[in-house]
């Protein structure tokens, strides 16, 4: 469980950080599309830190 949670901490940055860049990109303006898309961001962290938990657990 902590490797998943250090995964996670480290995906939802990423993926966070990446769905601020596109909003800032595309030309958004105001803080929601900024606050949504790092959701988004830290939301699909889950799915992808617990399906790279598990490939490393299968090492």
């Amino acid at each position: 469980m902590r490797l998943f949670f250090l995964i996670f901490s480290l995906a939802a940055t990423v993926l966070a950080g990446m769905g601020v860049t596109a909003a800032l990109a595309a030309g958004l303006a105001g803080w929601q599309p900024i606050v949504g898309s790092a959701a988004i961001g830290a939301v699909l962290a889950i799915p992808a830190a617990w399906i790279a938990t598990g490939w490393i657990r299968a090492l």
